[in-house]
């Protein structure tokens, strides 16, 4: 359940409609309370309104009608330049980035503060009534009216300036890796300064799990299609644990499911044939259109290397943007290493296994981070360089032998690579000095020594 609620609470933050309505209810129970108090003043006279007053009821509507009439035309610049930046953004970073562009509230406050006055103002021009016996002007409210016109003044300044920020290809950068890092802290919490055996790890879960799990577990397929966003583990370990059950899951966050696609294997596998267990199986599976940053630290890897992918395109050709993405990269993978992965099987209370998968591995976001940028930088000699010089960087962070290896194995690549990419030899050479550099560190901070050609 509380998966479910936090990739609800993921949409809202994506959308541009929520706060915006929000603020829109807020403008009606405001104009409420400010015509409520006009009326009690109006019978009253608690409060002395003679330095505030108007023109009459024709001032006061003519005042509401010019911040009514002017809040709608800014509502429709403000809608324009939005498209403007999201056609830019889409075309010269990728469209899987306007996900962040969409979530930025104060985008979104600055369009419900616009609204919400157009809202206000429309809400109080209908009580004012300019007849001679009966007529009443809401002065409280109209003043009211005024002061959130001077903030919706400020707002549009301030919008005009987070746009032309957050556009900045600097900033979208930092923004993506600010995001990556929060989600490392979600899904990582945990540090660690010792070294872990990982085969020992799995040699125990192959042992903890019942005999015949692989030959007798039965496939429960899916009932949707989309992009797995999330996986409620809680839920489907408490399910697994009340049915005595052990489930493998199948698909990994980010995978796309098709209707019958093998969602989990059930053991025993007799259990598989029933249709409410399957049905409450994959109501703990959300999809969706799009893949989303909740769960997702793949997506969100995949959006610096998309962003350094395009950088390096002919048509725009700026290794420098491609730098600053490694620059980004180098630091998730730092902090990566130096995490406590998941383990692949979760226990119930009684420390009986229940659910096996498949986590993410650094192995895995090593090889998301370096495979694409080795092939689109080779030949580029300062972001070949640059991304020797980060795994060099990256190398001191490590626990595993699995992650040296990993990182030994791209430098492996891109080294390689540059003989055919580079076509200057001094170009070559300083390459594969970085590529050197990388075994002294490792025989510097670990003792490791190796042969390099």
């Amino acid at each position: 359940m509380r998966t479910r609620i936090s990739n609800i609470y993921e949409r809202i933050q994506a959308s541009y409609w929520f706060i915006p309505s929000i603020m829109a209810i807020q403008a009606m129970a405001l104009s409420t309370m400010m015509l409520y108090a006009d009326l009690l003043n109006a019978r009253i006279g608690w409060l002395n309104l003679s330095w505030i007053n108007l023109t009459g009821a024709a001032g006061g509507r003519n005042i509401l009608s010019t911040v009514a009439n002017s809040m709608i035309t800014v509502t429709g610049v403000i809608f324009s330049i939005t498209i403007v930046c999201l056609s830019l953004t889409a075309q010269q970073y990728g469209p899987r980035l306007l996900q962040n562009f969409l979530r930025d509230r104060g985008n979104q406050a600055v369009l419900g503060t616009v609204t919400a006055t157009y809202l206000y103002c429309l809400l109080v021009l209908r009580t004012i009534n300019e007849s001679p016996a009966d007529g009443f002007t809401p002065h409280l409210s109209i003043l009211c009216g005024l002061t959130l016109a001077v903030v919706c003044v400020a707002v549009l300044i301030y919008f005009i300036h987070n746009i032309t920020t957050s556009i900045q290809v600097t900033n979208l950068i930092a923004n993506v890796s600010k995001d990556l890092s929060v989600t490392v802290e979600r899904l990582f919490p945990e540090k660690t300064s010792r070294s872990i055996n990982l085969q020992e790890g799995e040699l125990a879960l192959a042992d903890a799990l019942p005999e015949g799990f692989f030959d007798e577990a039965k496939p429960v397929t899916s009932d949707s299609a989309g992009y797995l966003q999330a996986i409620d583990n809680d839920g489907l370990l408490a399910l697994a644990a009340d049915r005595d059950l052990v489930l493998r899951i199948r698909p990994r966050i980010g995978h796309f499911l098709v209707p019958e696609d093998g969602l989990v294997e059930v053991f025993p596998g007799e259990a598989a044939g029933d249709d409410d267990l399957c049905r409450k199986i994959n109501q703990h599976f959300i999809t969706g259109r799009q893949r989303t940053q909740s769960q997702d630290i793949e997506f969100l890897i995949n959006e610096l290397v998309e962003i350094a992918g395009r950088a390096l395109s002919p048509g725009i050709n700026d290794p420098f943007t491609a730098i600053s993405c490694v620059d980004h990269l180098v630091l998730a993978l730092c902090d990566l290493a130096q995490r406590v992965f998941p383990e692949s099987g979760l226990k119930d209370r009684d420390n009986r296994i229940r659910i096996v998968m498949t986590p993410p591995s650094y192995q895995r976001i090593v090889g998301l981070a370096y495979n694409q940028l080795r092939q689109y930088g080779r030949s580029h000699a300062a972001v070949t360089i640059h991304l020797l010089e980060g795994i060099k960087r990256i190398m001191p962070f490590t626990r595993l032998q699995e992650q040296r290896d990993a990182l030994l194995y791209q430098a492996g690549m891109i080294d390689r690579g540059t003989r055919s990419g580079l076509p200057e030899v001094e170009d070559r050479k300083e390459a594969h000095k970085r590529y050197l550099e990388i075994f002294q560190t490792l025989e510097e901070h670990f003792g490791i020594t190796g042969e390099v050609t």
